[in-house]
């Protein structure tokens, strides 16, 4: 458990009224995440989640009065795991994308780059590893969460600069951004990682703390990254997982099976609202970055194999950590390259090859 001293009271009283049975008619709740609206992600909580939940409820006696808590007003970009663990939210969208220590299993896509460029395909696969291996439940319920089910994907990864790059060994040297285990990416190709999030990349290649990002269009549009990386290469990292819904387990184990049934109902609906926008947003995202000032090109086929190639084995190393942790870490990453095989994907390397 990771309850902090300073929180320590708060979080006792709170956990012992979160055991309690709401009012069948008067049920608040906190739903937290720390990137802003402006971002799918959180767009789709308060367009989506959030409508269904409330119409799921209509005949059961029970409603749900909401407070919406983003942009760091509860919680920064990376602590909402330990609010819902705290109690401090009843419900959250928590990007697991930051959570590689807590969370390691969530993280199996960020640890096998150059996979599906399709959210879905990745999003299916994911919920599909929660399904069948029981440890992926578990890392949820060690921070006292309820995997509420689905979540959502980033769109294809990709390169944003301050300079050009035609090919990996471009990279020589330039320090790039990336969020969380994404930094992996960068090995053996010259370049030096550095962690980051969105709400800080465009400051931070603004003022020379690195020279470009990894980020994906849909997320670089809205934050105009163009105007100081304009240089973008479409690298076909692939899709990533990034994050699920869950709520506060000792709340959700309180509640009646028509509030659980309509919290899985807004999970479901907010999965598929999320990614059908996000496809239809994509090619807009790059024409926004490309009237915006950016330059966009791709990188061919064996620029593209060559760079997967040159990474160490990051797959394995990260199964084999988790495997030492006595998670299932060799059985997810086998699972999950296993259904991208059976989805057709054609990958740049076969990471379940040792």
């Amino acid at each position: 458990m990771r309850n902090s001293i300073r929180l320590a009271a708060m979080a006792a009283v709170l956990a012992g009224s979160a055991v309690m049975p709401a009012k069948a008619d008067d049920i608040s709740v906190t739903v937290v995440n720390g990137h802003p609206p402006v971002f799918l992600w959180v767009k789709h909580i308060t367009e989506t989640f959030i409508p269904t939940v409330n119409k799921a409820l209509e005949g059961t006696g029970n409603t749900i009065t909401w407070s919406e808590a983003y942009g760091g007003t509860l919680a920064a970009v990376g602590g909402e795991l330990e609010a819902i663990e705290d109690g401090l939210a009843e419900v959250g969208v928590v990007p697991t994308v930051f959570e590689p220590t807590a969370l390691p299993l969530q993280n199996v896509t960020y640890y096998t780059p150059f996979g599906s460029s399709d959210p879905q395909i990745v999003m299916d696969a994911v919920d599909k590893l929660h399904q069948d291996i029981p440890g992926m439940i578990e890392s949820w319920e060690n921070y006292n969460a309820e995997y509420l089910g689905g979540g959502f994907a980033l769109d294809n990864y990709l390169l944003m600069t301050n300079f050009p790059v035609d090919s990996m060994d471009d990279l020589e040297g330039h320090k790039i951004g990336a969020p969380g285990p994404a930094v992996n990416w960068l090995e053996g190709t010259g370049a030096v990682g550095v962690a980051g999030n969105l709400t800080t990349y465009y400051n931070d290649i603004q003022t020379g703390v690195f020279d470009g990002t990894i980020v994906f269009p849909t997320a670089a549009a809205p934050a105009k990254l163009q105007e100081v990386a304009p240089h973008v290469l479409i690298t076909d990292f692939g899709a990533q997982y990034a994050g699920s819904l869950v709520a506060n387990k000792d709340w959700y184990d309180s509640q009646p099976a028509e509030v659980q049934e309509a919290l899985r109902a807004g999970a479901a609906a907010y999965t598929e609202a999320y990614i059908a926008e996000q496809n239809a947003r994509v090619e807009a995202a790059l024409k926004q970055l490309e009237e915006g000032g950016a330059t966009i090109s791709e990188l061919n086929d064996e620029e593209r194999a060559k760079w997967a190639a040159a990474l160490p084995q990051i797959a394995d190393t990260w199964a084999q950590n988790a495997d030492g942790q006595g998670l299932a870490g060799s059985e997810v990453l086998d699972a999950y390259i296993s259904q991208l095989k059976d989805a057709g994907v054609n990958l740049a390397r076969d990471w379940s090859q040792r």
